[in-house]
């Protein structure tokens, strides 16, 4: 079995496309087809499900999937160990966290870690979306919710809390409510409830049974800029509006509690540099949990 074929493999099943691994690859088209062609031939089984919308795998190509991204894993701890440990981490890793995390958190600390290592670069994709590292979407996934399938490795960053906040402008000019009941006489800012990426996220509920935003907006710091400007009161990160002075808490509401998580496929493990991303992410945030109490 040839490793370039099980390679250009991992990149269609993870593209879920011929033309898409095909780009990644820096290959063609056809050259990735006959590719898998001779895998399928060389494993007599067929791998892909090929249709308008792209390649689909087949049972044999998932039970395949498995193996390839053993062998993946260990290719990467080869080459790894070959290297030695005292070689410079160099290489690219992908970190996908949610907008608010990502950007009020993560963006101002990752430049000590670049800093540490010159080789090593790094791609912070911060929005309000789940990543599927399977289909390499991302190296290291912060995520609201426990991986519950895959073959993914999951540790817990922190609890962190969300509560109701208004501007001081908007304190004053309406006051604020005593009880949730009074939120009704209140303009409210909340997110788009059809694009939230987690269930979990999906918590205005339990912060009002009667919670109605007139106005709604998809990132969690473009919350935080429309209660700042005095366009109602929302549901901000405690983490985040404690930051700002111009911000107030509304009290009648108690406060909810999430989690982040720091999440990475078990291929990811042995490779150096995405070990030492997510070893900086995790004592960065255990050295703030204070920020986030």
């Amino acid at each position: 079995m040839n490793w370039d074929d099980v390679r250009i493999f991992l990149a269609v099943a993870r593209a879920g496309q011929i033309l898409g691994a095909a780009r990644r690859l820096d290959l063609n088209h056809a050259t990735v087809s006959r590719r898998i062609a001779a895998l399928e031939t060389a494993l007599n089984a067929k791998l892909f499900r090929r249709h308008t919308a792209g390649s689909e795998l087949t049972a044999a190509g998932e039970r395949f999937l498995g193996v390839a991204e053993r062998m993946e894993a260990d290719m990467i701890a080869a080459r790894d160990e070959i290297a030695g440990e005292g070689e410079a981490v160099s290489g690219s890793v992908r970190i996908g966290a949610p907008d608010g995390f990502g950007v009020a958190y993560l963006a101002p600390r990752l430049g000590a870690l670049t800093a540490e290592h010159r080789d090593l670069s790094i791609q912070l994709v911060p929005v309000p979306r789940s990543f599927s590292l399977s289909r390499r979407e991302a190296d290291i996934a912060i995520t609201v919710d426990r991986p519950t399938e895959g073959r993914l490795v999951a540790a817990k960053l922190v609890d962190y809390s969300l509560g109701l906040y208004a501007s001081r402008s908007y304190a004053e000019q309406h006051g604020l409510p005593q009880t949730i009941a009074e939120l009704t006489c209140h303009r409210l800012v909340g997110y788009v409830g059809d694009l939230v990426a987690s269930p979990s996220l999906d918590y205005a509920a339990e912060f009002s049974p009667q919670w109605n935003a007139r106005f709604e907006i998809s990132s969690a710091l473009g919350q935080v800029e429309a209660v700042r400007s005095g366009a109602g009161i929302g549901m901000l990160h405690a983490f985040i509006a404690r930051a700002s002075p111009e911000l107030v808490p509304v009290l009648a509401a108690r406060p909810i509690r999430r989690a982040y998580w720091l999440v990475y496929h078990e291929s990811m493990r042995p490779m150096r540099r995405v070990q030492t991303v997510a070893s900086f992410i995790a004592s960065r945030v255990e050295k703030d949990r204070a920020l986030f109490a």
